[in-house]
């Protein structure tokens, strides 16, 4: 378990297409480890972009904010009051 804030955000892409991004996950995790994970178990694709604000961000095409969601408590990468969720 980190103490960090992970936060889960669904936003427009274009139109009608939505984008997940998650980020303000712990230095030792290993992202792109969970980024494959993420675009074989959604039927997705996705990226890491770092961002200056935000760090390493993961994001996916959809929202997949429920399913994001299930998968880091499950794996207990945090807990339910670390996780922060925007958007739509």
């Amino acid at each position: 378990m980190n103490n960090s804030k992970i936060t889960i955000s669904v936003n427009n892409r274009t139109g009608k297409k939505l984008q997940t991004c998650i980020y303000g996950f712990a230095d030792d995790l290993d992202l792109p480890k969970i980024l494959k994970y993420f675009k074989k178990k959604f039927s997705c694709t996705g990226s890491i972009e770092n961002s200056e604000e935000f760090g390493d961000v993961i994001k996916l095409t959809g929202d997949h904010k429920k399913l994001v969601l299930g998968f880091l408590l499950k794996e207990e990468i945090c807990k339910a009051s670390e996780i922060n969720i925007k958007g739509i």
